[in-house]
């Protein structure tokens, strides 16, 4: 009796269902354990076989799938010639900075014959994520979807679809993508361009000895289906369209959207979008197609189109049906910029966010490319940039550099002087007409490992200011460890008296990577609430290899829970 009156009391029986209900959150969660063997593996596309790089002998590499608040343990074996990390693109990686996975950033790489266990918690996102090699140009084979559904027994905020397809976009060089990227690190010209763009590893119909192995997408008539779609391109933006379907977007880089319905998206390297299809159309074959936004005027690009197949299952259709050619969209112009700043406008968070509005640390950072002139007396085949320079790019003029001997994060942890230094500048050194003609004279920028030190639970601001400098394009900006807010975006030089009048405070899209406009700007905002060393880069390779990026290390907090974990014992040595 007296049992049941401690059970009966309101007080008690909130504290039981309480308990209860995290007792269920804790069981409910899930550890995943897989197994990526890095590997060479003969993949034959564009009528010539290589030896590529992939994950278990896959290309793209596996898919992974787990809930919100799940656990993966992901044991990392390297058989390939080169050294290779993995980065888990747009998780928070709360507290872990050591499973983050960027090369002499948060880890050494994981030597040829060695093995590193990456061991992480997804907390809070649902939605499409993606995995990738962070060492060199290995991501151009070595890729796959990340995929977080809801925790058990809750749901999307949308009616559930039929099913859900991951359409992952890729670029594929017929040579191998290592010896491109080191020609151009050698001769200081740009990288040759990619000989063709992939769906799920497939170039398509519009290619050369591959029209027979197409990527088919099925659909019932009258279903409405998820498409995942991920731009794991190296080095190019992309369209991407469904021939007569509109695509409704409720979702993109982990975090749910409102909704919106359009005909073509926009991706950066790095970016994912999750969109719903509804299969209303007649019975017959239509093309999925993605090809390039090339935003850099004058620059060369590979001007091909992908294509996979939107598939209507049917068993009235006569063998006629399956010869006729399925139907091709309309694609945007290559160097359509209303149409791809329309499309990034459009994002909002599906309700009211909180976004930090007192500003701790305001910076402004300019963000493009350069050239570095010649020393005196250097070879000419070592010079093969413009006029006998070296491409370069930059943030606030410092080129960075990574370290070699010791990641950022082993040096901050291990108080190891002399690999990084704190002085990255809040500011440039140096205002000018950003999008403008730009003096010769700041076309060379300073090279260094510089990093900006953030106080644990600081309220940041950042103006990412593209420049004209060489040339203009639009720049994905990915930041690692964190979401943030995309407050604003713009063309020309931000004005910090009229620009801010352009904020929205209340809706935001909480996004990791940020299309910055060309010649254009971007403003984003986030709490630094996640120790460790975190680094912020163009996610066009070419930029990154050339030194457009930073780091920010964000210092722990007073609690254990504010604190970097120790560093795993399997953690690679360089």
């Amino acid at each position: 009796m007296e049992a049941y009156k401690i059970i009966a009391n309101p007080l008690s029986s909130f504290f039981f269902t309480c308990i209860l209900l995290l007792f269920a959150n804790v069981v409910s969660a899930k550890t995943h354990y897989h197994d990526f063997v890095i590997q060479a593996t003969p993949v034959k596309r564009l009528c010539k076989t290589h030896n590529t790089i992939t994950v278990n002998g896959q290309f793209p590499g596996p898919t992974l799938e787990v809930n919100n608040g799940d656990t993966l343990v992901v044991n990392v074996v390297n058989r390939a010639r080169y050294n290779v990390t993995i980065h888990w693109h747009g998780v928070r990686q709360m507290r872990t900075a050591w499973a983050d996975g960027p090369e002499f950033i948060t880890q050494c790489p994981i030597r040829p014959g060695k093995s590193y266990t990456y061991r992480f918690t997804i907390q809070g996102q649902e939605g499409t994520l993606w995995w990738h090699a962070h060492s060199s140009w290995l991501r151009a084979t070595v890729y796959g979807a990340l995929i977080i559904h809801p925790k058990e027994g809750e749901s999307y905020p949308f009616p559930k679809p039929k099913r859900e397809t991951p359409i992952l976009l890729g670029e594929w060089w017929d040579t191998n993508p290592i010896d491109v990227v080191r020609r151009a690190t050698r001769t200081g010209a740009a990288p040759n361009v990619s000989d063709a763009y992939t769906i799920n590893g497939q170039p398509g119909d519009l290619y050369k000895c591959s029209k027979q192995d197409t990527t088919i997408v099925h659909v019932d008539s009258g279903e409405t289906n998820l498409l995942r779609v991920i731009n794991a391109g190296l080095n190019q933006q992309l369209f991407f369209t469904v021939a007569n379907h509109k695509l409704t977007v409720v979702g993109a880089d982990a975090s749910y959207v409102k909704p919106f319905t359009t005909s073509v998206l926009m991706l950066g390297p790095g970016q994912t979008t999750d969109v719903l299809i509804k299969a209303d159309q007649q019975l017959a074959r239509y093309y999925m197609a993605a090809r390039a936004y090339a935003s850099a005027q004058g620059a060369p690009f590979d001007n091909t189109t992908t294509t996979a197949i939107l598939k209507y299952k049917t068993t009235s259709c006569s063998s006629n049906c399956a010869k006729t050619n399925p139907v091709f969209p309309s694609l945007p112009a290559y160097n359509d910029t209303a149409t791809a700043t329309a499309f990034t406008r459009k994002f909002r968070s599906p309700r009211k966010v909180e976004v930090p509005t007192k500003i701790d640390e305001n910076l402004f950072l300019t963000v493009g490319l350069g050239l570095n002139n010649c020393r005196r007396g250097a070879r000419s085949r070592n010079c093969q940039g413009p006029n006998g320079t070296r491409f370069a790019a930059s943030m606030n003029n410092v080129s960075f550099v990574l370290p070699s001997n010791f990641s950022l994060l082993q040096a901050h942890h291990q108080g190891i002087p002399g690999v990084f230094s704190t002085d990255f500048p809040a500011v440039p050194p140096v205002r000018f007409d950003y999008t403008g003609n730009v003096s010769r004279s700041l076309w060379q920028p300073t090279r260094g490992t510089k990093v900006y030190k953030l106080k644990y639970g600081a309220r940041v601001q950042v103006v990412l200011q593209g420049t004209s400098i060489f040339t203009a394009e639009n720049h994905p900006i990915h930041l690692h460890g964190y979401d943030f807010y995309i407050i604003a975006e713009g063309f020309g030089n931000f004005n910090p008296k009229t620009d801010t009048s352009k904020f929205n405070l209340v809706n935001p899209p909480l996004r990791n990577t940020a299309s910055v406009p060309v010649n254009g700007w971007t403003v984003i905002r986030f709490v630094a609430d996640n120790p460790g060393v975190w680094l912020m880069h163009c996610h066009l390779d070419v930029h990154i290899t050339w030194g457009l990026a930073m780091a920010f290390l964000v210092e722990n907090g007073v609690s254990e829970l504010e604190s970097l974990e120790p560093p795993p014992i399997d953690l690679p040595v360089c």
